[in-house]
């Protein structure tokens, strides 16, 4: 893929099956959760192997969300599903409002404290419930506090970095 916009995007995957139809359990990463049934298409797959499907329906069932793919007709076809992700193109995604952004642009921005000096690139991040976390790589693995204007003190999309408030030492 070639830009930002065409990366794709993990916001689900198949956690099981669901009655003997084809339905399948849903898994979501959006927030709110049902964020999951909005886009159209999503990718399926795992690895390098994905290929647009379309919810023929899906629903809030409980605490989670199930769905029936287009072409999907009983349990079997289903549960070749099971454990696949589901992503979307990072151009679907709505726009964020000023100051927000989407985690997945963070990752690959590199990290500089507010002496100048490189700490990494974003490889990941975690949510801990407290505050979320950068993980950044550089000449070792620092886990970084997500807290603006604290730590994070500024994100530049374009230029590609982050400034923390973060010592090499840390």
């Amino acid at each position: 893929m070639s830009s930002s916009q065409d990366r794709r995007v993990r916001v689900g995957r198949i956690s099981g099956l669901f009655g003997v139809k084809g339905w399948v359990k849903l898994y979501s990463y959006t927030e709110p959760r049902d964020g999951l049934l909005e886009y159209d298409p999503l990718l399926l797959g795992e690895n390098e192997d994905w290929r647009p499907v379309r919810l023929a329906e899906a629903r809030v069932h409980g605490k989670g969300l199930i769905g029936l793919f287009e072409g999907i007709g009983d349990r079997d076809q289903a549960a070749a599903l099971v454990g696949l992700e589901l992503t979307v193109l990072r151009s679907q995604l709505p726009d964020m409002g000023p100051g927000e952004v989407y985690w997945v642009d963070l990752i690959g921005l590199a990290v500089d404290n507010v002496d100048g000096e490189t700490l990494g690139t974003v490889e990941r991040l975690l949510e801990t419930g407290a505050n979320d976390v950068l993980v950044v790589s550089g000449d070792r693995e620092r886990l970084i506090p997500f807290v603006r204007d604290e730590v994070v003190k500024e994100i530049d999309l374009a230029a590609g970095r982050i400034v923390v408030d973060w010592g090499l030492d840390y």
